[in-house]
């Protein structure tokens, strides 16, 4: 079982959510966050001075998914995020040590799903 957390640009959301479900892939987790990479923010001229927001928007969706569904969710996330510009975002995978579904008491690669 991995947890794959996605940081991607928030008009891109959409996307991404209609790549999974191409995939069976309909468990997550979307929140609104903050957050700045390699772009480090972005500079604005106000009033002829120069200011620098460091955290942009993102969003952050979170997919607990069995180990057959990894690299489906990669690929359905990278290709539906990708613009080819700075700030497209992050994936990261983590290895999940269990889970429990809360209703049932179900653990494992059932509690997924």
């Amino acid at each position: 079982m991995k947890l794959v957390i996605a940081i991607i640009q928030p008009h891109k959301l959409e996307d991404v959510l209609q790549a999974l479900d191409t995939n069976e892939i309909y468990l997550r987790t979307v929140s609104n966050v903050l957050g700045c990479g390699r772009q480090k923010g972005r500079t604005e001229v106000y009033r002829g001075r120069k200011e620098t927001g460091n955290l942009l928007k993102k969003v952050r969706l979170e997919i607990a998914v069995n180990d057959t569904y990894v690299q489906p969710a990669l690929d359905a996330i990278m290709k539906a995020a990708k613009t080819g510009t700075i700030g497209d975002g992050k994936i990261f995978i983590v290895d999940l040590e269990d889970c429990v579904r809360i209703r049932t008491g179900e653990k494992g690669n059932v509690a997924i799903g």
